[in-house]
């Protein structure tokens, strides 16, 4: 259970983050440093079992049969990964404790974090590759979340909707890719994966794998051309740009090339997509960034020339290079993660992060000059540092690449590096020269404990460049073992490997730097330069606008083409739906209307009239009398529901009385906001044969696509089925659910995780109309009835029903009425506890309940009910989906695959036998889920009419988004 925890224990924290309140500032910021050290322990007690070679894993069994489990697989190259998460998350932790205001909402930043850190471990620790891209597109959601923190900034909205955009596309391209892979191996398990090499680059769908995995990581690691999301992701928090460009994030891209070398490396196809984009990565990454005047900007832009370096040493393909990459990564993330927090003090002292004012701050941050200098200084490659060491391994590796007389990546690879020293002292500028003046706040060095974070890391770049053999070597060597096996190369990470060509290489960008930053600071001005030079053109950021503003008027045209502010086009549409795919899908009629008429029986053929009467009663009345119209569709309701009883399906039937309760008084609410009929809709007048031409050719389609669907519904019905799984329900439902109602046994135990996944939509679905709903403010012409007509002149009508029931308007007193609360409540418990075995359940149960709240809001107003009921529909809503969970974690708990049931028939004095399923459990998660959804959209919906309707000086319950309202639901 250690790697399962090591997992599940951010996303804990975050919850506990999540719920506490906004004054626990340093209550929070323990929690996560607590979080961070607790996975540090863990990760450190798998490392005698990593360090001896072997790979552990932890499986649970989640769809077995499909050949996929839930599986949590550690070796080598992810234990160093989950230790550099966990080590730079830490210091990220604590940094942020001092760099945040007591005004930000504290919580809300340390649970995204958490979350952040949880889901790149899940993609480090994965052993199954769709469970990989699970986490991978969670990395995507909460780095969004993160990303747009300050959500009051339009430059945040925006750089978290393009980091969005397009990593979760990328995800999208990687899930098919794995999908590929499986089909190509027959297994997603990282295992069978990584053994198949040879079987997989010998495939004809090796191609299409290789460029959807790469589309994948390279989106996510923020490669050409994808690289210009990342500049737009410093409107961050400080913290949060150390964390995602240093150890999270950006890595996973690389890190999944690495994981995946064993499969997809070793041809030519590998080395152009790869490495072709990591040149043009590192190049312009390197040569943009000397140009900016933002300091995290500059930053932000190193990161994708490093990200660059690292790629092309993973396309190059050889086994040194791949340590290569390795080392690069890891040092990579201790100078970088040091710079971010250097950048953020400076901005946190002086108010600013402008290059072009920022000078002379070695006299007022002394100490915090001296660590950006010697981390700026690794950056650059300078001797005794780590960076040298990865950097001459870059060099050397290029050297191999197209043979003894091509040369052209050795050259990439100078430049490269002659820029990386020039940023690297445009970086350091800022801390010589004469103090600026003027400056928002005036500076001077952060607290101890806000500054030790860079301390740390500084001290590891100096140890790792002056006794690499003896700091980081021994960690390299387990990442290098797991990812090449039998094939990893012998390699010396000595400082001195004597005068070589290597060394040459970066001794000419060393030089070549600090002459290119002298020329282009003397003689471009790069202080007042507004645009790069020669790529001002090429902006990638522009480009994504341009094509996200071209879709949009895409479906601006295509509404204006297809849309219509008339239903009756839409519905048109649909029966002619109903004619056509029958006959397309069934053949032509003779083969599939077996209309056999057997039993007839005329009280059920009265009961269809009647609801065939209701609804064409209610598209009559509809133009006149909405509530009328509302209430005879209800009418068709009802019969549907009999319709159900009368075939023996009282689940269904209950499911269905229930729903349209539900639906009408959800339509009732909406009532007052549809606009009254305007004839101009409809067009110009038109003569009266044309009017009857249309309507004649609307029934026609109606009552054909009615009949075709009846015809096509009824010949499945009496159709005689061979094969069907009815049978294994029916036998398998006491003895394998525990329960004799098969409809209930066959949606909580059988199809439990569909039906976990249709509540998790439901509360989803919940959520979004509740946060557009309380947002919305409609004004009372809004709903497009004049105002002396709204209320029809009856001033009772402005009143509840409770309180109409004092002036004689409602016969039963408002008292008797407030008790159908209980007594509601108890009938579902009542069909709750019997739904096992009798018709009920936890969905229709939660319907009961639901509308028992209804009722007190239909009866005594909505201020009479949320001053005397604490809804709180949102925790219903997160009770019922952890419950829902806890059960499929309980089943793993005990060996056995999630959400496998168990029935236990206890003994009770006075008692007697109990049945306990597990479902049990599942079924209450539910029953929570559907209560908080129905009051969270309906009660939603009743605040918004009370506002839209109220009159001059009535009072209103307090608006949502900070009073008792808020408070309540």
């Amino acid at each position: 259970m250690l790697l399962a925890s090591l997992v599940l224990l951010p996303f804990l924290g975050s919850v506990l983050a999540a719920l506490m309140p906004q004054d626990a500032r340093n209550r929070e910021s323990w929690l996560a440093i607590g979080v961070a050290v607790g996975g540090l322990a863990i990760a450190a007690a798998l490392f005698p079992q990593v360090a001896a070679g072997e790979v552990v894993r932890a499986e649970f069994a989640w769809l077995p049969a499909e050949g996929l489990d839930f599986v949590l697989r550690v070796d080598g190259l992810a234990w160093v990964f989950s230790m550099l998460v966990l080590a730079i998350g830490l210091l990220v932790v604590l940094y942020a404790r001092y760099y945040m205001s007591p005004e930000d909402p504290v919580p809300r930043f340390f649970a995204f974090l958490l979350a952040f850190m949880g889901s790149m471990l899940g993609v480090v620790l994965s052993g199954n590759l769709v469970q990989l891209v699970v986490f991978w597109e969670l990395t995507s959601l909460t780095s969004f979340l993160l990303i747009g923190y300050w959500h009051h900034r339009a430059d945040a909205r925006r750089g978290a909707r393009m980091a969005f955009t397009v990593t979760a596309t990328g995800g999208l391209c990687l899930m098919a890719g794995v999908l590929v892979l499986g089909h190509i191996v027959g297994s997603y398990d990282l295992d069978v994966v990584l053994a198949a090499g040879d079987q997989i680059r010998g495939h004809e769908l090796y191609l299409p794998a290789l460029v959807l995995v790469a589309l994948g990581a390279l989106t996510k690691s923020a490669q050409f051309p994808f690289h210009f999301w990342l500049p737009h992701a410093m409107a961050a928090p400080t913290p949060v740009s150390s964390y995602l460009h240093s150890a999270t994030m950006v890595k996973a891209g690389v890190f999944l090339l690495v994981r995946l070398w064993p499969a997809l490396a070793g041809t030519p196809e590998w080395t152009w997509i790869i490495g072709g984009a990591g040149v043009c990565t590192l190049l312009i990454g390197a040569f943009v960034a000397i140009f900016q005047h933002d300091l995290k900007g500059l930053l932000a832009y190193s990161t994708i020339s490093h990200l660059g370096l690292i790629t092309v040493l993973i396309g190059i393909g050889t086994p040194l290079a791949i340590v290569a990459a390795i080392f690069h990564i890891l040092n990579h993330a201790t100078f970088k993660a040091s710079l971010f927090m250097a950048a953020g003090i400076i901005d946190h002292e002086t108010g600013t992060r402008d290059l072009r004012v920022l000078r002379g701050l070695r006299h007022k941050l002394p100490i915090t000059a001296t660590l950006a200098i010697v981390a700026s200084a690794a950056m650059a490659g300078v001797p005794l540092l780590n960076g040298f060491l990865s950097k001459e391994m870059f060099f050397a590796e290029t050297l191999h690449v197209g043979g003894d007389r091509n040369w052209w990546m050795s050259y990439a690879a100078v430049a490269m590096g002659m820029f990386s020293v020039a940023y690297s002292l445009r970086f350091i500028s800022v801390f010589f020269g004469t103090s600026a003046q003027g400056l928002p706040r005036d500076p001077h060095e952060p607290p101890r404990w806000m500054r030790f974070p860079v301390e740390l890391l500084v001290l590891a770049c100096l140890v790792v460049g002056v006794a690499p053999g003896v700091s980081i070597e021994p960690l390299l060597h387990l990442a290098v073992v797991a990812t090449l096996g039998e094939a990893a190369p012998a390699y010396d990470l000595a400082v001195w490997h004597g005068f070589n060509l290597p060394l040459l290489m970066s001794v000419c960008a060393l030089v070549g730097g600090v002459l290119l930053y002298g020329v282009l600071r003397r003689h471009f001005d790069l202080a007042r330069r507004e645009r790069v030079p020669l790529l001002h053109r090429l902006n990638g950021a522009q480009a994504y606008e341009t094509t996200m503003l071209q879709l949009t008027r895409g479906a601006e045209w295509l509404l204006r083409r297809v849309g219509t502010r008339r239903l009756q086009p839409q519905l048109m549409l649909m029966m002619l739906a109903l004619l056509l795919i029958p006959l397309l899908l069934a053949g032509a009629p003779p083969a599939w209307t077996v209309i056999l008429v057997r039993g007839f029986d005329p009280l059920f053929a009265g009961m269809w009239l009647i609801g065939a009467g209701c609804a064409l009663a209610a598209a009559w009345m509809a133009k006149y009398h909405r509530l009328a119209a509302l209430a005879l569709v209800g009418g068709t309701g009802i019969v549907t529901a009999a319709t159900f009883l009368w075939l023996s399906a009282p689940d269904l039937a209950l499911t269905q009385l229930m729903v349209e309760t539900v639906t009408t008084v959800l339509i009732l609410l909406g009532l007052r906001w549809l606009p009254p009929r305007i004839e101009s809709i409809a067009g110009p007048v038109q003569p009266p044969w044309q009017v009857w031409t249309r309507r004649t050719r609307d029934l026609a389609l109606a009552v054909g696509g009615g009949l075709a669907l009846a015809a096509l519904t009824h010949a499945v019905l009496v159709h005689p089925a061979s094969d069907t799984i009815a049978d294994f329900f029916l036998l398998n439902a006491l003895g394998g659910g525990g329960g004799s109602n098969v409809v209930n046994v066959l949606l909580v135990d059988f199809r439990s995780f569909d039906t976990l996944g249709e509540i998790t939509v439901l509360a989803i679905v919940a959520l979004t109309v509740y946060a557009l709903l309380r947002r919305f403010r409609p004004a009372p012409e809004s709903a497009g009835i004049p105002p002396q007509q709204r209320f029809e002149g009856d001033p009772a009508s402005r009143q509840s029903p409770a309180e109409q029931a004092g002036s004689g308007y409602l016969l039963v007193p408002g008292i008797y009425l407030r008790l159908l609360l209980p007594f509601m409540g108890v009938i579902a418990v009542y069909f709750f506890m019997r739904g096992h075995n009798l018709p009920g359940g936890g969905f229709v149960a939660g319907l009961i309940f639901a509308v028992a709240i209804l009722v007190q809001y239909m009866l005594a107003g909505t201020v009479w009910v949320e001053s005397r009921l604490n809804l709180r529909p949102h925790r219903w809503l997160g009770f019922g989906l952890l419950l829902a969970c806890a059960t499929g974690l309980g089943a793993w708990w005990f060996g056995h695959p999630f959400l496998t049931t168990h029935t236990a028939h206890v003994e009770w004095p006075l008692v007697g036998e109990l049945h306990l399923p597990s479902a049990f459990v599942f079924d209450l998660g539910v029953f929570a889920v559907v209560v908080g959804t129905t009051m969270l959209m309906l009660v939603a919906l009743a605040h918004q009419s009370l506002r839209a309707h109220r009159h001059p000086g009535e009072d209103l319950p307090a608006d949502g988004q900070g009073g008792a309202e808020g408070r309540r639901i």
